[in-house]
């Protein structure tokens, strides 16, 4: 039977088949939980070092990026008051200068500052090489102590047609890196949730690898364009195409 369970352990990074020791789990499986809400835990509280991301997203050729804060002065308060990190702590008609650009890119920390550190850059490349050709992207933002809503406030600033934000999920027990990347077309303050479109779970080798991450995302961007907004009507049908050999990704619904 325990080879069964090692098996199936192979296949998901769920906890399954952890065994017993009389009415209690093996002390293995115990600190292994207790490292894993460690991990959880950390990926929640630690800054994002804003200096080595800015120099490894540079290096992308899209421009040096420019760094914005929330109204959460720090990390506390960006956990007690989410509506803070929605909002720019200063005027981003100061910081940001339009320049014409299609796309908007921003970088957050979220709820896992690890995330974009360990993913952020990665995808933002592979965004590059799906979206270059045909879009004019602005050089990307970093922001910190931020929340997604943040990027409608950026995007209308930068006058872009759309805004993506590459920003760290929240961990669970099993994985504290996942990177998320939510779409919003003619992005402005006030835009609701079901306005937005959503690619999750980015952290291979276990979860959904850069190049994937980067297509479903310019099909989504080519969807939003042709449907005029995004959210609930815009759907991805990239699996779907790869099955019945249909060209689009995208439907309206």
């Amino acid at each position: 039977m325990q080879g069964f369970w090692d098996e199936l352990r192979g296949l998901t990074q769920a906890r399954i088949g952890l065994g017993r020791a009389g009415d209690a789990l093996p002390t293995r499986r115990v600190l292994e939980f207790a490292a894993a809400h460690a991990a959880a835990r950390d990926a929640v509280h630690a800054p994002l070092d804003v200096a080595s991301l800015t120099t490894a997203v540079a290096e992308l050729g899209l421009g040096r990026p420019a760094h914005v804060r929330s109204r959460a002065t720090d990390r506390s308060e960006y956990l007690r008051r989410p509506d803070l990190g929605r909002l720019p702590e200063t005027d981003l008609a100061q910081a940001l200068s339009p320049d014409g650009a299609d796309i908007a890119v921003v970088l957050a920390d979220g709820l896992s500052a690890r995330a974009v550190h360990e993913h952020g850059p990665a995808v933002l490349a592979a965004l590059k090489d799906e979206l270059a050709q045909r879009y004019r992207l602005s050089p990307p933002v970093i922001a910190t102590q931020a929340r997604v809503a943040l990027g409608d406030h950026i995007g209308q600033a930068l006058r872009a047609d759309t805004v993506l934000v590459l920003i760290g999920e929240r961990p669970g027990l099993s994985v504290a890196d996942s990177l998320g990347v939510y779409l919003t077309h003619r992005p402005r303050p006030g835009r609701a949730d079901s306005q937005r479109n959503c690619v999750s779970n980015i952290h291979p080798p276990e979860g959904l690898g850069y190049a994937a991450a980067a297509q479903v995302v310019a099909g989504l961007v080519a969807g939003a364009r042709r449907l005029g907004g995004s959210g609930v009507r815009l759907k991805d049908t990239s699996a779907r195409a790869e099955v019945d050999g249909t060209a689009g990704r995208i439907i309206d619904s």
